[in-house]
């Protein structure tokens, strides 16, 4: 089975839930990409192995044969699932545990079959005869903003389900629903989807196009040669994908364009194009593998609904006269990765689109909102080519957590934290009166009340409902497995080393030279662990950063040196609807301006700081991944290598060169609003490494009592009233 993403699991644990409710609609919002059949199929997959009398039947649009995609997804990754197409539900009816895959059009449509009177059963026969053998119905309808209609939802009435999950990227509006949400800020985390979308890169102001066919495509077999090559130079087999989407009337402009990427040596008999209309399809077979040998695809307003190419990386829309509707699901095509994953590469991480039509750039913007950026290409100016600085990076040889060092972090922290001692007994008390539960049950909590969104907000208002379930080692058993690797995931460590340190530190049957904080029967850890769990995430996150681990003496060692210049160019990308457009002549790159994006509330402070100081020559924005920018190398409490990309470097009048790492402020009473646990590890690994590296260094937060940035680069303090605190212009 294909591994899930930690946002599809928690979408699943929230599916669950929902049967819980009697709200009879389900709303599943998951944007394109976020891989939504993998998801349901896994559902589904759980739910018919937990709960009995149970037929799913999942509802498509017409086209596309979205159904017979779906079935086949299913039947790939879920092996021995019972499924089936509308016309195997004709000739055999329903079955527990089924799982039907229906065009919503074959119901619909007029003239269809599945309703009409026949000496075998009908559809509706087959309905009556399942329900008179007690099994209930689950809907899902996929796609669902495309087939809402008064015929669709008698069907649905038809089926009396026990509940309806309505699924789309954009779904429409239902009397008290549960809302289940994936973020696309989520998916973009997990690697599933690209990190942005890139329209019209480098347009000149007063654009004049005299063939707008011609400069589209000459900018898309430009940016998909840079990509290929990219590819290439990474030793990747993927070939990038130009969707070339024409208006629905365009006969002329297709011939237009054949003939302009043929006098550029694309064409359907080298095999480098494709096309995909209703009446004419050339070169699609195995199209969406990544080593596909076609580079350019020509389909029209609306491709197959769930046509899944995730080589697709940039879009050129055409248009004419004619007033179209804006397909969002297209956009969606353009913004899965390949391999499903991020390549810390600004060009293989975008998406592009190129398009004369203002319409159609306008509605991108507003449905993809902050990741729908302008972009540029800047230039470093020539004073700063020869800047150099060494940067750190980790060990060829990965250096991952070590069990022994992490344990002895671990128990020094909660022994400090909780004022332990040497007697287990003694420190389960101490431990309960902050929180932990010790109990052979497991404890659950749950919500009463009504929930219309399932939001942070409204369950705070719910009562909570405290629950408890006997140990069952057999079925808790996975329960508690899946609980370590989920602490695991959440501190950066494997599986089998948190399983280790858990035994280790709790479980009375192994033994460990440091002792124990508590002794526990392997029965009882079970429990201890499903019901703390986030108590010790939290635990053991600041152990692994706790800055106070002196004793542990970790070793420095095996860290690479590389020297780092400032890349010629770069891909810059602004938001050009700030009202506020300012020049930034201090940056090393020509063209910076001040609505550069993304950026933090501080960084664009200190960027604005940066520009109008008297004190500072220049300054340089630094990346956050990859190897094209400058990072320090650092360990956490288990002696395992992290990178640090500190996020400016910038130079004083003098010539002398700070590296600055900006961080959350402090509010109007003087508590931190920074959420990095080690923020106190990386200051100091900084300040080491500028002191060996003859720079400065120092960390810039903001007091909002009074409205100025702070700087700290003696030493890093929690407290804001600290000596170790001042002004940021009174330095730089």
């Amino acid at each position: 089975m294909i591994e899930l993403k930690n946002f599809q699991k928690n979408a699943i644990e929230k599916l669950h839930e929902s049967f819980n409710y009697s709200n009879s609609i389900v709303i599943l919002k998951s944007p394109t990409g976020s891989g939504k059949t993998i998801l349901l199929t896994h559902f589904i997959d759980e739910f018919i192995k937990q709960n009995r009398g149970y037929v799913f039947i999942w509802l498509t649009p017409g086209k596309g044969n979205l159904e017979e995609q779906s079935k086949e997804k299913m039947d790939r990754f879920i092996h021995n699932s019972s499924t089936k197409l509308l016309s195997d539900v004709m000739i055999d009816g329903f079955a527990e545990n089924d799982v039907c895959f229906i065009n919503w059009e074959l119901l619909t449509k007029k003239g269809n079959n599945a309703f009409k009177d026949i000496e075998k059963d009908n559809f509706n026969d087959h309905i009556k005869k399942a329900k008179d053998q007690s099994l209930r119905f689950v809907i899902i309808i996929d796609e669902e903003h495309v087939n809402d209609t008064y015929k669709a939802d008698e069907i649905v009435q038809l089926l009396c389900p026990e509940k309806v999950i309505r699924c789309s990227a954009t779904p429409k509006d239902y009397t008290n629903p549960i809302v289940i949400e994936i973020l696309e800020d989520d998916v973009i985390a997990e690697g599933l989807i690209k990190k942005q979308i890139l329209i019209n890169e480098n347009f000149p102001e007063g654009l004049n196009v005299e063939n707008q066919v011609e400069y589209l495509l000459e900018k898309a077999m430009d940016k998909q040669s840079q990509i290929r090559d990219i590819y290439r130079s990474k030793t990747s087999n993927i070939n990038p994908l130009v969707l070339i989407q024409v208006p629905n009337s365009s006969d002329v402009m297709i011939n237009d364009i054949e003939k302009f990427l043929d006098e550029n040596n694309v064409n359907y008999e080298n095999g480098l194009l494709g096309i995909w209309l209703s009446n004419r399809k050339e070169n699609l077979d195995d199209i969406e593998k990544e080593d596909n040998r076609v580079s350019y695809l020509i389909m029209k307003q609306a491709v197959a609904t769930g046509w899944d190419c995730p080589r697709a990386h940039v879009l050129v829309k055409l248009r004419d006269n004619m007033d179209e509707v804006f397909e969002i699901q297209t956009i969606g095509r353009i913004r899965r990765m390949p391999e499903a994953r991020h390549y810390d590469h600004d060009i293989l991480d975008s998406s592009f689109i190129y398009t004369l039509d203002e319409k159609f750039v306008e509605n991108v913007k507003n449905a993809v909102a902050k990741r729908a950026l302008n972009a540029t290409t800047l230039f470093l100016k020539k004073d700063y080519s020869e800047i150099k600085l060494m940067k750190q990076l980790k060990s060829e040889t990965p250096i991952g957590a070590d069990p022994n060092t992490a344990i002895k972090s671990i128990i020094s922290y909660y022994f400090s934290k909780y004022k332990l001692s040497t007697k287990p007994k003694e420190n389960r008390t101490r431990l309960e009166t902050q929180g932990y539960t010790f109990s052979e049950d497991i404890i659950k909590t749950t919500s009463s009340g009504s929930v219309h969104i399932l939001t942070s907000e409204e369950f705070e208002n719910l009562r909570k409902v405290g629950m408890i379930e006997t140990l069952n080692t057999h079925v808790h058993g996975r329960a508690f497995h899946k609980t370590l690797g989920l602490l695991g995931s959440k501190i950066g460590m494997p599986y089998d080393v948190v399983r280790v340190i858990v035994r280790r530190l709790f479980d009375n049957t192994v033994p460990h030279i440091n002792g124990k904080i508590v002794s526990l029967d392997t029965r009882l850890v079970y429990s201890f662990v499903i019901n703390n769990f986030d108590k010790l995430k939290n635990d053991f996150s600041e152990a692994m950063a706790d800055i106070n681990q002196r004793h542990l003496n970790l070793k420095v060692i095996d860290i690479l040196e590389r020297q780092f210049t400032f890349a010629p160019e770069i891909l810059f990308t602004y938001d050009s609807g700030s009202k506020i457009q300012r020049l930034y002549t201090k940056n090393v790159y020509s063209g910076y301006v001040s609505s550069a994006e993304p950026r933090s509330n501080p960084e664009k402070e200190f960027e604005k700081h940066c520009e109008y100081s008297p004190k500072i020559k220049w300054f340089y924005k630094n990346g956050d991944k990859g190897d094209l920018y400058f990072s320090i190398i650092y360990y956490d409490n288990s002696g395992k290598q992290k990178t640090f990309y500190p996020d400016y470097i910038v130079s004083d009048l003098n010539g002398i060169i700070w590296i600055i790492e900006t961080k959350g402020g402090f509010d109007k009473k003087g508590n931190s609003e920074d959420i990095d646990l080690f923020s106190s590890k990386k200051f100091d690994v900084l300040k080491k490494y500028a002191e060996e590296k003859g720079l400065k260094s120092g960390f810039v937060r903001k007091d909002k009592q009074s409205n100025e940035l702070l700087l700290c680069y003696e030493k890093y303090d929690e407290d804001i009233n600290s000596e170790y605190w001042t002004l940021l212009e009174d330095t730089l």
